[in-house]
């Protein structure tokens, strides 16, 4: 069910009178009302007046949400509206981006002091004023949801041009530029965020957008183009809740028919949506992913003019709108709560719900444990160390990291495996590898909380170091992903850096240390300067230090006001280090006593629970009382007196936990729950019903095909099945009637005769052969001459078409209609409807079945593209620019179509032989395949330009692959009968391996769901489809025994795979593992590839989606940034390569 959600928009109209030809646009009357009849209020006039508008509704301006906006003089004559408190003018103008957040309408020095000029504002509801302001908007973004608004903010400038700051008069607008310290600038127009805060001791400038540029012709164009359809209207997004990605423009660059006047000027291009070509200037920032189910602010600014000669009191009038708007995206619990824990409860806010863990556990609602529960950690750890002054790195690459964490004494172990001798002893002083571990599950004082209370185990951490006196640097990056499957908490960690080298034989002492922990809204730091000492075996010891920095990001529930407020610093006390590198097991092992409490130091309260000198088990929770006194108490799942604990069989003592039809499984602490076969849970969790069970109707006679005499029943898997009328009848199968016999049938049996023992021609004659309908075969052939040819439709003989015996002539079939040439229907004449579509390759063209919700649409299924002759193996969705890609091995070719409309275009057909899989990254704007003749993987531009071999060796058959922008991964299959595998690689092609190469046959298809990682397979010799996260590799079975699977892909918790011998998509909840729904094309034939059409792109960043990350060329994510890659030709180009980082 779709709820409606508060979201904001912004608008900006802007009206100037003096342009000495006439240019139709937006007219007075056709802007906001403004004026005390409008119920405005006005500003007290003066030079240098301010006025703080509370505002009833938030504004959301980039990652901020503003509850009031600065209405002061300075932006009333200055052109601007500020979200804090402005400083004096000389701070600002002419010193762009400014230090302050602001929304920029026309920026410059004016006067207004003489009492000519006024300002007006108001919050507005009435219907007049939301519909105009959404016009602008609907028309601005057309791709999108029409917009329903609900609120208004209007602040009206209104001055004359009089004044000796306009120095000139031009033939168009006049009003350019403005006086700054003696001269002229030009004014300006744009958006400044304003400083952001960094770290909890820094802040940097925020991101700035301008919309003209630095000179006066880019002002004046604001009267003469457009991004909104309307000649002098611009419309950008300027802010999202509860997540921002980057200022966006308005789409539309054509004027509509309404506006445009006989003597315009060329249209500018599509991507031309500022005058002065627009410039975003991005500094570092979180990673804060873009939210699809957010509409953003835009903000529409409106330049006009009249055919009035400037006078004394021509007037100038800039508008300024805020709106509030409601998106149809935000949910609530009523169908989220299975999204919250087990042990949390859901509550509604007004923008959305957020979960709370319920009383004896801790989290954040949606990881919950409970408390004084023993934790577990498991993870993968890589990256590439040098040691000392090595020029060589030690490579780290999937090895093994677990922790145990004690919770009710806050004592933590990490151990870490596979480390090589040659790096082990000198990671020995980062304790703090396991030591956010320790700060997860850090013992707490009252009325403070450790990291997973915060969190919910689910956050990124990054760490620097520096080491003293080398200034050796290692940076240390951790993704924590919450709760698995097994109730384990998941750790990916990456080292990329320099250690100082410490001897083999040596040993490390740390002694207790504490931490200052700052918080603010989901940003973490913490730093200092920490000390280790190093034992030689020879008795001699030395003390170093290194410099400590840490940034952890995370995200709170935004819907919650009291959960956004931040947090009083913290202190982290850590003791009894314990520090040990086993070279016999080339194992690394760290543990510490953690408690996280008050920032002014001391020992802990005295009770036992809170020093964690208790004598509680390990699996009970401390409860303090009062002076020392205290209880133990088993946590849930555990029974006992709290000094044991025994595992409680939830099971075998409460009989009923689970539903009747459920197997109930118990482990340590706790019990699960699965429905038996046949039966799925319902959308409490906890409720298993029945699924609807396959049923052979052909075999139970319970389909709806005519009488066995006239037609016949085909099962075609599943509940499904289709019928057929037998040779001789004709109609749907489901009422056949006798056909009549056609000339083909009668010329036959005029041939054959009518003898005793049946038809038998005459020695030596020709008999004609009819197909199913009755129809001459186009091929028709004579034994006793040895000789064949074609026909036409009446049978009669094509000249010229005779061969001999054995070969036969290519005959076109007189009674089907001639194939297409071209995109029949062209995709400009029947584009893509709006929605999540599927795409399927088939023989000959590209079909769509569009999906409501995961259901598939079948009755509106049709073709989107026809391509005669040719076939199509793999398929990929450019969901930008809404473009498909697709491969043809008749070619061979790559080629495109746009789904707005125009002819296919062949992007690359040279230097191909095979290719089969394609992948696109919508972010950094490349394509990849694969060539199963070549054996090799590429990369290229989405124009087929900058081509580039990513990976040549070691392939025998690759067919599929998949891109994880998001992430920087590559994946692909290769079915090589001798070693069939899935591999993954960094998207630049470094770091390759192995996923999986066991119990493998013929893997064809492969996706990855960009929400939750997971890689899943169909596989056409094992008959599987199986899934696997790859960080953690937990590879499990969804479908066995399926027929024969070549492409698939995944949407939601639902897979759809193509079928080569049931010629059909079939649809699986990979939940369940049950076939659930199948789509027979009207074409029974192979059919290949299969992808995703996404209504909107999937949220998600990459460092290549901003100015090309900064590259020449090529730009391919990784797990770390970003690498710089030149194409293959590049010489002459100026190409520059970098490697991974930013």
């Amino acid at each position: 069910m779709a709820v409606r959600a508060h979201v904001c928009f912004a608008a900006l109209a802007l009206l100037l009178l003096g342009f000495a030809r006439p240019v139709p646009c937006v007219r007075l009357a056709e802007l906001f009302e403004f004026g005390r009849s409008a119920g405005d209020e006005q500003l007290r006039r003066g030079s240098d007046q301010s006025r703080q508008l509370e505002l009833e509704t938030p504004l959301l301006f980039y990652h901020g949400t503003f509850r009031s906006v600065h209405v002061s003089y300075p932006i009333n004559t200055n052109g601007f509206v500020a979200v804090s408190q402005p400083p004096e003018e000389s701070e600002y103008l002419g010193n762009t981006p400014a230090g302050f957040g602001m929304i920029a309408v026309l920026m410059g020095d004016l006067d207004t002091s003489d009492g000519v000029g006024s300002v007006y504002f108001r919050q507005d509801r009435r219907p007049a004023t939301l519909q105009r302001a959404a016009e602008h908007i609907n028309r601005a973004f057309p791709e999108d949801e029409e917009v329903e608004l609900s609120h208004a903010v209007v602040v009206t400038w209104r001055y004359t041009t009089n004044y000796p700051f306009l120095p000139c008069l031009l033939e168009g607008l006049q009003f350019l530029s403005t006086s700054v310290g003696g001269g002229t600038v030009p004014m300006q127009a744009g958006f400044n965020q304003g400083p952001v805060k960094y770290t909890f001791w820094s802040t940097q400038p925020g991101n700035y957008y301008q919309i003209t540029s630095d000179n006066e012709q880019s002002v004046k164009d604001l009267a003469e183009q457009t991004n909104s359809g309307k000649r002098g209207v611009w419309v950008f997004e300027i802010g999202t809740a509860p997540y921002f990605s980057s200022i966006t423009a308005g789409e539309v660059t054509a004027f509509s028919p309404d506006t445009k006047a006989e003597d315009d000027p060329p249209s500018p291009a599509r991507h031309a949506v500022s005058p002065g070509g627009h410039r975003e200037v991005q500094h570092p920032r979180y990673d804060t992913q873009p939210h699809e189910a957010h509409k953003a602010i835009p903000l529409d600014l409106s330049v006009c003019s009249s055919t009035l000669q400037p006078t004394a009191r021509d007037p100038v009038i800039l508008c300024y709108a805020l709106y509030t708007v409601f998106s149809y995206n935000f949910e609530t619990c009523a169908n989220n709560r299975q999204k919250c824990s087990t042990f949390a409860d859901c509550r509604d806010y007004p923008s959305g719900y957020c979960c709370h863990c319920r009383p004896g556990f801790y989290g954040n609602g949606k990881q919950c444990v409970a408390e004084g529960k023993p934790q577990r950690m498991n993870g993968k750890v890589n990256g590439r160390v040098y040691v000392g002054n090595s020029p060589s790195p030690v490579e780290l690459r999937n090895n093994d990291l677990h922790s145990y964490v004690v919770a009710n004494d806050g004592r933590a172990y990490v151990a870490i495996s596979t480390i090589p001798i040659s790096l082990g002893p000198s990671l020995l002083p980062l304790s703090s590898l396991g030591g956010v571990i320790g700060w997860a599950f850090a013992l707490e004082q009252p009325s403070f909380e450790n990291g997973f209370s915060i969190t919910g185990g689910e956050f990124t951490r990054q760490a620097e170091v520096t080491f003293l006196p080398g200034n050796e640097k290692l940076t240390i990056r951790q993704n924590f992903q919450g709760i698995d499957e097994h109730e384990h908490l998941v750790v990916n960690t990456e080292l990329e850096g320099r250690v100082p080298q410490i001897p083999r034989a040596a040993t490390v002492q740390i002694d207790p240390y504490s931490e200052i922990y700052q918080y603010s809204n989901n940003l973490i730091t913490s730093s200092s300067t920490r000390e280790y000492t190093i034992n030689h075996d020879d008795g001699s010891s030395e003390t170093r230090t290194f410099q400590w920095r840490q940034t952890i990001t995370f995200q709170g529930c935004p819907h919650d006001e009291s959960s956004r407020t931040a947090l009083s610093p913290q202190q982290l006390s850590v003791d009894q280090v314990f520090v040990m590198y086993d070279d016999g097991n080339q194992l690394i092992r760290y543990a510490m006593s953690n408690k996280i409490g008050s920032v002014n130091g001391g020992e802990p309260r005295d009770n036992p629970c809170f020093t964690g000198q208790h004598r509680c088990d390990t699996n009970a929770v401390c409860r303090p009382g009062h002076g020392n006194q205290f209880t133990c108490e088993c946590t849930g799942g555990f029974t006992g007196d709290g000094y044991t604990c025994y595992d409680l069989d939830e099971c075998r003592e409460t009989p009923h936990v689970c539903d009747r039809n459920a197997i109930c499984s118990n482990y340590p602490g706790t019990y699960r729950c699965q429905c038996i076969d046949g039966f799925q849970f319902a959308s409490d969790g906890h409720t298993c019903v029945e699924v609807d069970q396959p049923v052979d109707h052909c075999q139970r006679g319970t389909h709806n095909c005519d009488i066995p005499e006239r037609a016949r029943c085909i099962y075609t898997g599943g509940s499904s099945y289709t019928c057929s009328c037998l040779s001789g009848f004709q109609g749907d199968g489901r009422a056949c009637r006798e056909r009549q016999k056609t000339r083909c049938e009668h010329h036959r049996e005029s041939v054959l005769g009518a003898e005793p023992r049946g038809p038998r021609p005459p020695l030596g004659q020709y008999v004609p052969e009819c197909d199913e309908a009755g129809n001459y075969k186009p091929v028709q052939c004579h034994a006793s001459i040895r000789k064949c040819w074609c026909v036409d439709r009446n049978g009669v003989e094509i000249p010229g078409t005779r061969t001999e015996w054995g070969t036969v002539p290519m005959c076109i079939d007189p009674n089907t209609e001639p194939r297409p040439v071209g995109p029949t229907p062209r995709p400009d004449v029947h584009p893509l409807p709006p929605g999540t579509h599927l795409l399927f390759a088939q023989s000959g063209k590209i079909e769509h079945v569009p999906l409501d919700g995961y259901n598939m649409k079948k009755n509106e299924a049709k073709a989107v593209l026809y391509l005669p002759d040719k076939v199509v193996i793999g398929v990929a969705y450019d969901c930008v620019d809404k473009v498909i890609f697709w491969t043809d091995i008749t070619s061979p070719s790559i080629s495109k179509a746009s789904l707005h409309g125009g002819e296919p275009t062949t992007v690359i057909s040279s230097d191909l032989e095979s290719p089969e899989g394609i992948a696109i990254d919508h972010l950094g704007r490349t394509m990849f395949w694969t060539d199963s003749m070549q054996d090799r993987i590429e990369v290229a531009s989405l124009d087929g330009r900058q081509r580039r071999v990513l990976i040549n060796t070691g392939l025998v058959n690759p067919r599929a692959i998949i891109a994880d922008p998001i992430r920087g991964y590559l994946y692909w299959t290769d079915w090589n009968r001798d070693a069939p595998k899935i591999e993954t690689s960094y998207m630049d092609g470094s770091n390759r391996r192995v996923l999986v190469k066991d119990d493998l046959g013929l893997p064809n298809g492969l996706t990855l769901d960009p929400q939750t990682s997971l890689l899943c397979w169909a596989d056409a010799g094992t008959l599987r489809v199986e899934c696997m996260n790859p960080s953690v590799s937990n590879r499990k079975k969804v479908l066995e025994g399926i027929q024969y699977p070549f492409g698939i892909t995944a949407y939601g918790s639902n897979l759809y795979y193509t079928d080569w011998q049931r010629k059909a998509v079939i649809m699986t909840d990979s939940s369940t593992k049950k076939e659930t729904d199948e789509f027979l094309p009207s074409k029974r034939s192979r059919l290949y590839g299969i992808t995703i059409a996404y209504a909107q792109c999937p949220s998600g960043y990459n460092y290549c989606a901003v100015n090309n990350g900064g590259c020449t060329h090529l730009c391919l994510a990784t797990p770390s940034g970003r690498s710089c890659l030149c194409p293959d030709d590049a010489v002459g180009l100026g190409c520059v390569e970098r490697g991974t980082g930013y």
